[in-house]
């Protein structure tokens, strides 16, 4: 017969590990998510509740400053980044589980706030009339680096150089561009369906031909692996089926093949 000491020390033993799978299962997971996808990841969150019933937190940023985050040990079990830069680098330096995957395909636009021909950015933007213009800082928002990218190709960057704000992130871009602090903006085409107010907005969509592709990548963390492993590899892997990409591609975005 077992000895009564033994049965209780099991009996606790078995009390943790249900707690703690408790804990594990009653955590929400957390999704890294940069700032350009701060309407999009609000409706995908919304239906894989719907069809997993698993809760999840958004915690949203500048792509580079997440990264940051994340290489100094932020709990994220997944993270979707505005570029794959950020999450090869992640995956190359071991806070992985799985190769990042493109989810969406991002298209870049540019906003005015002031009377002027939009289609006719270009003269508009070295004009008199615009005396700010807001882009992303390049370091840490891709879409800035991208719009950085436009304005170097049509050889405007020196020219307007006195004009630029930086905004730490696309949703400080588009706060600007909401409240006509500058006269000129460049946003991420999802902008216009995160903003009740997009019909009074004047937008046109910047020459793809004039940066680099905007490939955004989600990466499966290795916190995830503390969390919640089995959950967070359906939320990874719910980017790809037909259902997610509906919203993606409804929401201002193209979709990878």
């Amino acid at each position: 017969m077992m000895n009564p000491i033994k049965l209780v020390r099991i009996g606790f033993l078995l009390l943790f590990l249900i707690s703690l799978n408790f804990y594990a299962s009653a955590q929400k997971l957390r999704i890294a998510v940069a700032a350009n996808a701060q309407g999009l990841i609000r409706k995908l969150q919304a239906d894989f509740k719907k069809q997993t019933g698993i809760e999840t937190e958004a915690i949203i940023g500048a792509s580079g400053k997440l990264t940051a985050q994340i290489m100094n040990g932020a709990p994220y079990d997944l993270f979707l980044s505005a570029d794959t830069e950020f999450p090869d680098k992640l995956f190359a330096a071991g806070y992985g589980l799985k190769k990042p995957k493109i989810y969406a395909l991002g298209s870049l636009i540019v906003c005015i706030t002031t009377e002027g021909d939009i289609k006719n950015w270009q003269a508009l933007i070295a004009s008199e009339q615009v005396k700010k213009v807001a882009i992303a800082n390049p370091k840490t928002a891709p879409y800035g680096k991208a719009a950085q990218e436009s304005l170097k190709f049509y050889q405007l960057e020196s020219k307007i150089a006195p004009k630029l704000v930086f905004a730490e992130s696309i949703s400080q871009v588009n706060t600007y561009l909401q409240t006509a602090v500058v006269g000129i903006g460049f946003t991420t085409e999802a902008f216009l369906y995160e903003n009740s107010d997009k019909a009074k907005l004047k937008w046109f969509r910047v020459d793809p031909g004039s940066y680099a592709k905007i490939e955004q990548a989600v990466i499966l963390l290795s916190n995830a692996s503390k969390t919640g492993l089995d959950r967070a590899t359906k939320f990874y892997d719910y980017l790809s089926s037909p259902s997610a990409r509906k919203i993606i591609g409804a929401n201002g975005y193209h979709l990878p093949k």
